[in-house]
C-alpha cells in the first residue's frame, strides 16, 4: 500500500504551461527546501513526459463533443416555476426523465441541471422544461393537443402541461352545434392565445388560425 511506504506521498498535477494542484502527505516532521525543489523538478519531467505522450495521440482538443458522450447542460427557472417542473408527486419530473432517458436536478434556487449521453434527448428535456415554465403570449399560435371535450368548448394542452379552453364559439368559422362534430380527445391542433382571465385561465381559438398551414387569419391579437 502507497500509503505505508517512504515518508512522503506527494501528487502533482499541472499543464505545460505550470502547476495547477498539489496534493502531500508525509509522515515525517517536515521536509527541508532541497527535498521540495528535487520532488517538484522529477514531478515537472513525468508530467512533461506524459503530456508529450498524450499530444501523439490528439494534438489539441476536439471542436465538438461526440453525439453520445455525457454532458450536462445548466438552466435557470424561476422559483417559483419549480414545482410545476416537479409536478404533483414528482409526476411532471419522473415522466420527462422516463421519456426523454435524462437525468434532471432541481436546486431551491432554480438552478437545473440536464444531464444524458444523447445530445437529442438532452437537448428534448431541455426544450421540454422552457415549454412548462413558458407564460402564454397573446396573439402567438401554439400546437396543442386536445385531451377534454365539453359541451361549452373543448380543453386543449399546449406549452407542456398548460391546458386552455377553445370556447365552442372558437372552433370554427361556421356556427358550430355541437363540439364533437370539430374535434376529438386526442387531436393535434393549432390554437392562438386571446388572452388569461383574472383566474388564470387560458382563452384560445382555433377558428382564427389556418388547421393545414398555422397562418393567421385574422392578423392581430385580440
Amino acid at each position: 500500500d502507497e500509503d505505508h511506504l517512504g515518508d512522503m506521498d506527494f501528487k502533482v498535477a499541472g499543464t505545460d504551461q505550470g502547476i495547477t494542484s498539489l496534493q502531500m502527505d508525509i509522515k515525517i516532521t517536515s521536509i527541508t527546501k532541497e527535498i521540495m525543489d528535487i520532488a517538484l523538478n522529477q514531478a515537472k519531467a513525468g508530467r512533461l513526459h506524459i503530456l508529450s505522450e498524450m499530444s501523439k495521440a490528439m494534438t489539441g482538443a476536439r471542436d465538438s463533443v461526440a453525439d453520445h458522450a455525457p454532458r450536462i447542460t445548466t438552466l435557470t427557472v424561476p422559483k417559483d416555476k419549480i414545482r410545476d417542473i416537479i409536478g404533483t408527486g414528482g409526476k411532471v419530473i419522473r415522466e420527462l426523465q422516463e421519456t426523454t432517458g435524462t437525468k434532471v436536478d432541481i436546486e431551491d434556487d432554480g438552478t437545473v441541471r440536464v444531464a444524458s449521453s444523447d445530445q437529442s434527448m438532452m437537448e428534448e428535456a431541455v426544450k421540454r422544461i422552457r415549454d412548462i415554465i413558458a407564460e402564454p403570449e397573446v396573439g402567438v399560435i401554439y400546437n396543442g393537443k386536445v385531451v377534454k371535450l365539453m359541451d361549452f368548448g373543448a380543453f386543449v394542452n399546449f406549452l407542456g402541461k398548460r391546458d386552455g379552453l377553445v370556447h365552442i364559439s372558437e372552433l370554427a368559422q361556421e356556427r358550430v352545434g355541437k363540439v364533437g362534430d370539430v374535434v376529438q380527445e386526442g387531436d393535434m391542433v393549432k390554437v392562438k392565445c386571446l388572452g388569461v382571465d383574472d383566474r388564470g385561465k387560458v382563452k384560445l381559438s382555433m377558428k382564427r388560425v389556418d388547421q393545414a398551414t398555422g397562418q393567421d387569419l385574422d392578423g392581430a391579437s385580440t
